[in-house]
């Protein structure tokens, strides 16, 4: 995820259960979808704010297929954020070596700050921590994320979403 001037998220975790989202993803399983032109929250508005002061938010979520019910209600609510401004990629590893295995979800503002993500095994985040040291490794982790992933609005139309 990119914020300030670049914040970067890795979401190598497949599932990644918030609790504030239950409501909303029993929703989804029962067919309920928003419409991305209309939906709005503090969210969107942030990200809609940091477009207009001339910076850039955005992330690379790792996926294999075929997607679980858990990152289909992920990109439901990912296309009013990209619609805001969210400069969305996926990097599909299904059928080939994962080029970030093992490494661990985290943050980046500024290239520089790196927050790193605890999760459960069942995707449950537990819990950030400020990393301390050399952020060199994850501006690298960064670099490759993004040469090897697609734009969300290109990944999901190749889905015949």
């Amino acid at each position: 995820m990119w914020t300030r001037n670049a914040e970067f998220l890795n979401y190598a975790a497949l599932v990644c259960r918030v609790p504030q989202e239950e409501e909303e993803f029993r929703r989804f399983l029962a067919g309920e979808r928003l419409d991305p032109h209309a939906y709005s929250n503090e969210y969107t508005d942030d990200l809609k704010r940091v477009r207009r002061e001339g910076k850039a938010k955005g992330r690379v979520h790792i996926v294999t297929r075929p997607l679980s019910d858990y990152l289909r209600y992920e990109f439901m609510c990912y296309e009013p954020h990209a619609w805001a401004g969210d400069d969305i990629r996926i990097m599909d590893v299904t059928g080939r070596d994962n080029p970030l295995a093992g490494v661990q979800d985290f943050w980046m503002f500024d290239r520089s700050e790196v927050v790193l993500m605890h999760y459960e095994s069942d995707g449950t985040q537990i819990n950030r921590e400020v990393y301390e040291g050399n952020p060199e490794p994850f501006r690298e982790y960064q670099r490759i994320a993004l040469a090897e992933s697609v734009p969300f609005e290109e990944y999901v139309k190749g889905l015949g979403a």
